[in-house]
């Protein structure tokens, strides 16, 4: 499984709205494809706009499905000036024998 985790850091004036929006997201994400398997959106307990996403797909192709389908392109654009700081991270999920 192919894992990818993204930290956001929103515009303070934008949080109720990025938020909103992220979980449209994620359910979008979650409906349309097949191959992605969670989705879940984080928020920081000290400060709402710090915004962790966990997302698991079955294989890296999977994921740049996601990034060229339509609804990540509205996503990204809507978002895009709310936004002060995103870093992603990519991992390989381990499966063990037990």
């Amino acid at each position: 499984m192919f894992v990818v985790v993204v930290e956001f850091t929103i515009r303070d004036e934008f949080t109720d709205r990025f938020l909103e929006r992220v979980m449209q997201q994620a359910q979008d994400s979650l409906k349309l494809e097949v191959n992605c398997h969670v989705f879940d959106v984080c928020v920081c307990s000290e400060r709402n706009n710090r915004v962790l996403l966990y997302e698991v797909y079955s294989d890296k192709a999977a994921f740049d499905a996601h990034l060229a389908s339509a609804h990540f392109h509205d996503f990204s654009e809507t978002v895009q000036e709310w936004v002060s700081d995103k870093q992603l991270s990519t991992f390989e999920r381990l499966q063990s024998d037990n």
